[in-house]
């Protein structure tokens, strides 16, 4: 019984987690806000407000899309968001911006973030290939280096905690500071930065489900 509680965990944290995001973002996105800016004119007056004109912002296909690219120094906000001037847009916006003044002021954990890239895109794929075959070799050992690999990827996930709580905070200074947001907006947004930041909380806590489960295996078939 236990076990199906364990699956039946994984299945649903990120399910209610999604859903919220849904609610928040059909809601608000719905609701404009009072300084009538789209998405795509709150970016460019954040960046400009805090120096960044080299940033560019950029329209992307789908919905919640949005992201920031480092590589590039482009905002990209998903086509609801960069058109319409919605409080949904504005949040979203003001929180991909957030990501872009942390990459200009080398913010300590984006930085540590981005180093964990490539470790952490290896360990995710690579690390069921040695845990699926340490369980059915009965080899603890690859197992283990499943385990090591895994918890690569699960350190990025946790990382990436703080990195989104503070862009969040750093989105909702911006909006009150230049007037985009008053009043009541400030409540609404903040419902749909903390939405979107709950996803990332889902993903950490079954992650760390999941690494945890491995690491009981492991202990076990060394205990025999």
């Amino acid at each position: 019984m236990s076990i199906l509680v364990y699956f039946a965990l994984l299945l649903i944290i990120p399910i209610i987690a999604s859903g919220q995001v849904k609610k928040a973002y059909n809601k608000y996105s719905k609701i404009r806000n009072s300084s009538d800016m789209t998405g795509a004119e709150v970016a460019r007056k954040i960046l400009d407000d805090n120096g960044l004109y080299d940033v560019g912002v950029e329209e992307v296909k789908g919905q919640l899309s949005d992201h920031y690219d480092p590589r590039s120094k482009t905002v990209r906000l998903s086509t609801d968001n960069y058109h319409k001037p919605s409080i949904a847009g504005a949040a979203i916006a003001a929180h991909e911006v957030g990501h872009a003044i942390q990459d200009a002021e080398s913010y300590s954990f984006l930085a540590f973030r981005s180093a964990l890239v490539p470790v952490a895109s290896f360990g995710s794929n690579a690390s069921f290939f040695f845990i699926i075959a340490g369980l059915l070799f009965q080899a603890s050992g690859l197992l283990l280096v499943g385990i090591v690999f895994m918890a690569a990827a699960v350190l990025f996930q946790l990382v990436t905690l703080p990195v989104e709580f503070n862009a969040s905070n750093r989105a909702m200074g911006q909006m009150v500071s230049s007037g985009i947001i008053r009043n009541n907006e400030e409540r609404e947004s903040k419902k749909v930065l903390n939405a979107a930041a709950m996803t990332y909380v889902a993903g950490a806590l079954v992650a760390l489900l999941e690494l945890a489960r491995f690491v009981f295996m492991f202990i076990g078939m060394n205990d025999d």
